[in-house]
């Protein structure tokens, strides 16, 4: 008879109660019906501006069908892992992943914190080893982990036996202990020892940051002689080798430094031929069923966020209803009300736990537990996949020409490994091997990259990898653990937070237009129809901000050409368009206040996101647009990871002006300051008109107003200096291109 521990489930599913918001989401979507219902059976038809505003807002309305698909069944996740430690079951090898590509844009520091905090996590170390890819070939990055293996000897120990929660040495020590173990001096005398061989080694990396090299290029640095960043060969450095007793809690896991080989005539596939590499050489080494990748800025905020992972691994009754589990990225020390709106804590609030509720999470790219078999290819239930393990020739053309590879390949995706783990002897053999995996001309005739591993063709490998998985059938799993399982930091800079949206939004319509796009899954694949309206809302981004960009001029020129596109008073659809601004908004607001954030917090992010779809997104349209015709190709452009700091509450200065937005002499600032002007100077020219008859109304000065305001951020950077004011090139090519719409606009309506 099974004992009640055991009978326990090792996770729960709850349904939230959210039969108000449908209401009321069913209410928006009548409204916006009602309106277009009133366009069509006008007997007024306003020409070009009445034409315009009715596309407009019938993108508008699929685009709320997509988003209230989306939310509609919202489901919840809650893992028990004491329960998963009282079955005394042999817990499945993790091997972890963090990934880097430029000491400058990501400093050393960011990384070391992330790694210290991995190999700190409340797991059996044998059973874990950590790889760090480094896509710069830097002898900085190499340095900094060196330097950090040597204090994680030191960290890693304390951890563990004080029951320390914050396992990022930067986080823990910026405020005060909560430790339990506070009350005993030998706690507090060992604390201040680790506090002060942390900040030795922050001088240290920082020290090394700002010479030309760190070290001396000899012995283990040796490799990194005359190599650039973009040429050089494979560089894999078993940093750290776990030989210690594992009985106790002072063993430290495995550390493996990685620089793939990088030639100018071979495509290096930005992250996602570096998280295939990982995988590879992953492969050869340690080969753990169970796979954790990181962003470089993305530490382990819960200690036991892999026990909570493995509670859904280990505890699902079919496996396909679990292929990856998933954390949705949060951030630590964001700057209050979110001035940029790129905290996205609404979006995981809601639109995260509808997701849920159908097929499972998107892949975020970080925080996320991978089937090593899933990644390898495997579909639920393949009945074709003990054929395919007994051909060897089908496995090189798959996975590629290493013998090795393809045997512990089997293993994998046999699922013969399960709670194993190599021994010390075999990883120091398998460099060899590893070396070969790693080379630039390894992929070359196969499906890496297409079929396997991580998906290319676009700079959101992460949402196309989880596409295609899902596209497979596999589900997916939304770990919420509490406190959080990992914190980031988000961008505080204006260039870059628009930057990031932008390659997003340029990733994003790659997918739409690419073979495994998720109308094509859902027809020729698994792909849950509903899954595919929830993938569809964020990969309509780029193809968003046309409708955008035309709503926010249109008020503009029906001003300028005195003619209407709304409603007025008196008129049938006045009080539908009135009633649908207002309860959108309000609902909108309520969203924001039961997620615990401001009233300002829902404005930062209402007037960020219209930045967003009138800059970022558009750029992200047109860059997909050049790459289709083969005018241009799309680079991938490293989003700047902020240095590790104490807040300090006392620096006035910086945080009066946190919530500015910043700008640079990017092109990219173009639109948002055009639109601006056009606005502008339609306010000063419908001085001249009454307004009265059939010109423009009360309707069409609201909308130029709130075009204004969710823009004021640009009209004060028009008199802004330095970094908060909009450089000189970009207010003249702006204002060029917003004369040129206003005489347009007379010319038009002057035939």
């Amino acid at each position: 008879m099974a004992s009640p521990t055991t009978s326990l489930p090792l996770y729960e599913r709850f349904t939230r109660r959210n039969h108000i918001s449908r209401a009321i989401e069913l209410i928006i979507l009548f409204l916006l019906l009602s309106l277009l219902l009133d366009r069509l059976l006008s007997p007024k038809i306003h020409g070009f501006a009445w034409l315009l505003a009715f596309l407009c807002e019938s993108w508008f309305t699929f685009m709320w069908v997509l988003l209230v698909s989306t939310k509609w069944n919202q489901v919840e996740f809650k893992a028990y892992p004491h329960r998963l430690l009282q079955r005394k079951v042999e817990l499945p090898p993790v091997d972890m992943f963090v990934t880097t590509a430029d000491p400058v844009l990501e400093p050393p520091i960011v990384a070391v914190n992330t790694v210290l905090s991995m190999l700190a996590v409340d797991y059996p170390a044998d059973k874990l080893a950590c790889y760090v890819s480094d896509d710069g070939g830097s002898p900085l990055t190499f340095y900094s982990l060196v330097e950090a293996a040597k204090f994680a000897r030191l960290w890693v120990p304390f951890c563990k036996k004080y029951g320390i929660q914050l396992r990022a040495p930067f986080r823990y020590f910026s405020g005060q202990s909560s430790s339990s173990q506070d009350a005993f001096p030998e706690f507090g005398q060992e604390r201040k020892k680790i506090q002060y061989e942390y900040e030795q080694l922050r001088r240290r990396i920082e020290e090394a940051a700002r010479k030309p090299l760190p070290c001396e290029l000899t012995g283990e640095f040796r490799d990194f002689s005359n190599i650039q960043s973009r040429n050089h060969p494979t560089i894999i450095k078993v940093i750290w080798e776990n030989k210690e007793d594992h009985s106790k809690n002072r063993s430290v896991p495995h550390l493996v430094y990685i620089s793939r080989e990088k030639r100018p005539n071979h495509p290096h596939n930005f992250k996602a031929g570096a998280m295939n590499v990982l995988a590879r050489v992953s492969g050869v080494m340690t080969n753990a069923p169970i796979m954790l990748n990181l962003d470089c800025d993305m530490y382990i905020n819960n200690s036991q966020v892999v026990l909570h992972a493995m509670c859904f691994l280990m505890g699902i009754k079919n496996e396909r209803d679990c292929g990856f589990v998933q954390s949705p990225p949060l951030f630590y020390d964001g700057l209050k009300d979110d001035p940029l709106g790129n905290q996205f804590v609404v979006f995981h609030e809601y639109i995260g736990y509808g997701i849920a509720g159908i097929q499972g999470p998107f892949y975020h790219g970080t925080n996320c537990f991978h089937r090593r078999k899933v990644i390898y290819g495997l579909s639920p239930n393949d009945k074709q996949i003990n054929g395919t393990l007994n051909n060897i020739e089908a496995l090189k053309s798959i996975y590629g020409s290493s013998l090795e590879f393809s045997r512990l390949a089997i293993e994998a995706l046999s699922g013969l490994r399960t709670g194993t783990s190599r021994s010390h002897d075999d990883l120091l053999s398998s460099i060899e091997a590893a070396h070969i995996v790693a080379g630039s001309d390894y992929e070359c005739g196969t499906k890496w990259g297409s079929e396997v591993g991580w998906m290319y063709g676009t700079t959101s490998e992460d949402v196309y990898t989880g596409l295609w998985i899902h596209g497979k059938g596999w589900r997916s799993v939304n770990s919420t653990p509490e406190p959080p399982g990992f914190l980031g930091c988000s961008p505080s800079d204006g260039p870059v937070a628009v930057g990031q949206e932008k390659r997003w939004a340029t990733g994003f319509l790659e997918i739409l237009v690419s073979p495994k796009s998720p109308l094509i899954l859902t027809l020729k694949g698994r792909l849950q129809f509903r899954q595919c309206l929830a993938y569809l809302c964020i990969l309509f981004w780029a193809l968003r901000s046309i409708p955008e960009l035309c709503y926010a001029i249109l008020p503009a020129y029906c001003i300028i050409v005195n003619t209407h596109f709304l409603p007025k008073v008196g008129e049938g659809g006045f009080w539908t368009i009135t009633f649908l601004f207002l309860i959108y908004n309000l609902y909108a607001l309520s969203e924001y206040l039961r997620a615990g954030l401001s009233i300002r917090a829902w404005w930062n992010n209402q007037r960020m996101r219209k930045i967003a779809a009138m800059n970022a997104w558009f750029f992200g349209a047109l860059s997909v647009g050049l790459k289709l015709l083969g005018i241009s190709d799309i680079v991938f452009e490293v989003t700047q990871k902020d240095q590790p700091t104490v807040t300090d509450d006392n620096n006035n200065d910086a945080n009066a002006n946190a919530w500015r937005l910043t700008f640079n002499e990017s092109p990219i600032f173009i639109p948002g300051t055009t639109v601006l002007l056009v606005n502008l100077a339609a306010g000063l020219l419908g001085f001249r008109s009454t307004g009265s008859g059939d010109g423009f109304g009360i309707g069409e000065v609201v909308c130029s107003v709130c075009v204004v305001l969710c823009l004021w951020a640009f009209l004060k950077g028009l008199f802004g200096r330095g970094k908060y004011g909009i450089p000189l090139w970009t207010i003249y090519k702006s204002g060029a291109l917003a004369l040129l719409f206003v005489q347009l606009s007379k010319w038009a309506s002057s035939d």
